[in-house]
């Protein structure tokens, strides 16, 4: 078997991966296909953790634009994580993957607080732990809540899951000539406004010098091939 590239993994997901085809709400067929994947990579012994938007339950940016408070808007975004933590937590304990969700806001019943010694233990002993709720803090983005995490758990790389294999210089499916990148500085990506993920947490894996791997998780080799160091989507690191 190839040498692991990374042992201990923080995977970041866009609450859009849980949604129906409609794009709306939580499809428990689309929480078991990436169930699956996250099983395949359990299976490999990589130590996993999570983090997922809310996109598909929640945007803030509708709540704004009808006046609502920002504040108001980010916590019930954060609520709507931990929805979908629950719902992924179901699904990959369904096929046998032992898994934990942590919340930032606490709610006991549900998930046990945010405790980072506790959800680094959890991942030596095997567990997949969800980190759901965000930073618990307003005005913060799930991106940089899983830069966040994933500095705390000592996480070798933060994987950015999305539809397409890659970061492109402009949309490759409104631009057929779209160029894709193997590999970006931080300084290049937050210069060219990628829009990988928000300004605050790729300045926040710059200052910590946290490799960010932007790869299509709907690629059933993809993230295997990252892992074991082949070449897959883009990589944003400082060199």
């Amino acid at each position: 078997m190839a040498e692991l590239k990374y042992r201990r993994i923080l995977l970041k997901l866009g609450g859009e991966a849980l949604s129906s085809p409609q794009g709306f709400g939580i499809d428990p067929a689309r929480a078991r296909e990436i169930a699956a994947r996250v099983e395949e990579v359990h299976r490999m012994g990589v130590e996993l953790a999570l983090v997922i938007g809310a996109g598909n339950l929640w945007r803030g940016k509708e709540g704004l634009d009808l006046g609502m408070d920002r504040a108001t808007a980010d916590y019930m975004g954060m609520l709507a994580t931990v929805m979908n933590a629950l719902a992924l937590m179901d699904a990959l304990e369904s096929i046998g993957v032992i898994t934990r969700v942590q919340s930032a806001i606490e709610m006991r019943t549900v998930a046990e607080p945010y405790i980072r010694r506790r959800a680094i233990r959890h991942l030596e002993k095997g567990r997949v732990v969800i980190f759901g709720g965000g930073t618990g803090n307003p005005y913060f983005s799930t991106d940089t809540a899983a830069a966040l995490r994933a500095m705390e758990i000592d996480a070798q790389v933060v994987i950015k899951a999305t539809k397409v294999d890659g970061v492109y210089d402009s949309d490759p499916k409104k631009n057929p000539d779209a160029v894709k990148f193997d590999h970006l500085t931080y300084i290049d990506t937050l210069n060219r406004q990628l829009q990988v993920m928000d300004s605050t947490a790729i300045s926040l894996c710059m200052e910590n010098k946290l490799p960010i791997l932007v790869l299509n998780l709907w690629d059933e080799t993809a993230l295997i091939r990252a892992l074991n160091g082949e070449p897959a989507g883009t990589l944003i690191s400082s060199e």
